[in-house]
């Protein structure tokens, strides 16, 4: 399972910065998650207490945020939010755009317990 995989190193991560800061517990974790990450915040969540079972995190609530997906036409420069199937410029139409957010997976705060 991907998102396992995805549990583990983020239990890794989480556990060093508990211990940068000398914390016995995390409270809460944060997580953006944007649309076209990859990743399923269901079964994210099913597979974080697996991951978390034994860590310093085992007990953290984790709180799971969605970005919009936001593109820049190469066209009119433009930066527009659209969804998931629909990758075009919303101000001209143009279809040769990039995506600039919404393809992310990001730790965005850890709060921590002396």
């Amino acid at each position: 399972m991907h998102e396992l995989s995805i549990c583990l190193s983020l239990m890794q991560q989480v556990e060093g910065i508990a211990r940068e800061r000398d914390a016995e517990k995390v409270v809460k974790i944060t997580l953006n998650i944007g649309p076209l990450s990859g990743v399923e915040a269901d079964l994210l969540r099913h597979a974080y207490p697996v991951a978390a079972a034994g860590t310093v995190a085992e007990d953290a609530e984790l709180i799971m945020e969605s970005s919009d997906i936001v593109v820049r036409c190469s066209q009119c420069d433009a930066e527009t939010t659209v969804t998931p199937n629909k990758l075009l410029c919303g101000s001209c139409g143009d279809f040769r755009t990039r995506v600039v957010s919404g393809d992310e997976l990001i730790l965005m705060s850890v709060e921590l317990d002396r």
